[in-house]
């Protein structure tokens, strides 16, 4: 008798060792009037797609990396969820009230619905934005302070919650406060029209004042921890580039290095790489060395090396590029190979781009001040062929200048492509010999493009 419950002990023991382990999460639902084919679950470390099926629904087994916050989008609407092994998650959402109408049910339902009812609440605190931030400091506080209070309310009535998200979402409402009174100033001055407001010395928290960002855990699962991290790390930087980013060395990018968390590291790396790699700048090969040197993301390393790869034809001297029969807005076609024998500075812009239109009275003045020279100005709209008429009604109303040209393909045109541009508005200089000065060329209100000009054009100052 004693070897045979001996035996199946031993039997139990190695059953239970061979139970599977769980290391998935099951998320399905239904989307109601959205034409979208797929979903994007992501976190700072992770990724996939979900398939949507024709008539809404989805379902799909999630080998998540962690318990922890994800961001699930569906076309252009997201809303933050907490995924952990285990769950069995059934959510149903309409596109058309997208966060209002999300629902979760089944296993992990308690804590997403709490994320839902949460971000409801903020949303109709600072509804509208130009009332909300206008409030004078003590009143603005006060706001953040019940939005707080209501948020960890709900918090704490949540029953059988699991604990890890209870604690980690307690951190993340202290965070979530921070992140709103450290953007108070720069909103205020925006929303309030008073753009010397300067906030006084005890608005901010000491708490805040003397946050330093060292902790990878928290980077992960909270918004606003990230958006702190990242605008307090990234500001040192932008301030040391200075207003000349095409100056820039790898001495100015030296505290990067000391960022304690690698994701951190990496989303600064991706959001300077993508202009600091330019064919403008001398030093473009150290920096893509020094960039690809310090991230460990795999997808924003091989962006920055097919950026690095295209702009290495790029520099000074190269043949440029070449746009041919793009609409001219007086009339015809127009290609670069017409204004061989001239300076050609390209502006490659759009309608619905407020950078972009801001340059136009500096535009302008340059125009002006050249008008005698061999130089051609040449502006070169992306707009998509759904805003023709409105591009060709801004060209009208804004009395633009020089040459009005259409691209063909929009963002896709050849053209755009080969210069490798990624943002607008951007600037190129062009040689009388179809030969490039500069693929990344000063903007009409800098200066310095006045001094290339006078330069190129071996004009006296």
């Amino acid at each position: 008798m004693k070897r045979l419950i001996i035996a199946v002990l031993a039997i139990s023991i190695f059953a239970c060792q061979q139970e599977p382990k769980i290391d998935y999460a099951i998320l399905s639902g239904k989307v109601e009037n959205s034409k979208a084919t797929a979903a994007m679950l992501k976190s700072a470390d992770f990724k996939t797609e979900i398939a949507i099926n024709e008539d809404g629904t989805f379902a799909d087994t999630l080998r998540i990396p962690e318990n922890g916050f994800y961001s699930l989008s569906i076309g252009r609407e997201s809303t933050s969820m907490y995924l952990k092994k285990g769950d069995n998650i059934n959510m149903a959402l309409d596109i058309k009230e997208f966060d209002e109408s999300i629902n979760y049910t089944s296993e992990g339902a308690t804590e997403n619905n709490y994320l839902v009812k949460k971000y409801l609440n903020n949303e109709a605190v600072t509804k509208d934005p130009a009332a909300f931030y206008s409030q004078d400091e003590d009143t603005y506080k006060k706001s953040l302070s019940k939005m707080a209070s209501d948020n960890l309310q709900n918090l704490n009535a949540l029953e059988n919650a699991d604990e890890a998200f209870v604690a980690t979402e307690k951190n993340n409402l202290v965070y979530d406060e921070y992140s709103m009174m450290d953007r108070y100033q720069n909103y205020h001055r925006h929303y309030a029209k008073n753009p010397e407001y300067e906030i006084s010395e005890s608005f901010l928290p000491e708490e805040l004042k003397a946050m330093s960002f060292n902790d990878s855990q928290a980077y992960k699962m909270s918004a606003s921890y990230r958006s702190l991290a990242m605008g307090k790390t990234i500001k040192p930087i932008y301030d040391a580039i200075g207003e000349n980013h095409l100056s820039t060395t790898t001495d100015h990018l030296k505290s990067i290095k000391d960022i304690k968390i690698q994701a951190l590291k990496n989303d600064v790396i991706n959001s300077l790489g993508g202009f600091l790699v330019s064919p403008g700048n001398p030093n473009m090969e150290s920096l893509y060395n020094f960039f690809v040197s310090n991230s460990t993301n795999e997808d924003s390393k091989k962006n920055l090396t097919e950026t690095f790869e295209k702009n290495k034809d790029l520099i000074k001297g190269k043949p440029s590029p070449q746009f041919v029969n793009y609409e001219n807005h007086k009339g015809g076609e127009m290609s670069l190979t017409d204004l061989k024998g001239k300076y050609v500075y390209v502006d490659v812009w759009a309608t619905w781009c407020g950078p972009c239109i801001r340059e136009i009275p500096s535009l302008k003045e340059v125009e002006k001040k050249f008008h005698n020279e061999n130089i051609e100005f040449v502006s070169a709209s992306i707009d998509q062929v759904k805003d023709h008429d409105k591009w060709v009604a801004m060209v009208k109303d804004k009395e633009l200048g020089g040459m009005q040209l259409m691209a063909d393909n929009d963002w896709k045109s050849k053209f755009v492509q080969d210069y490798a541009i990624q943002g607008i508005p951007r600037f190129i200089l062009i040689d009388p010999n179809g030969n490039i000065v500069s693929a990344d060329a000063p903007r009409p209100s800098d200066p310095k493009l006045v001094e290339l000009l006078e330069e190129e054009l071996k004009m006296q100052p």
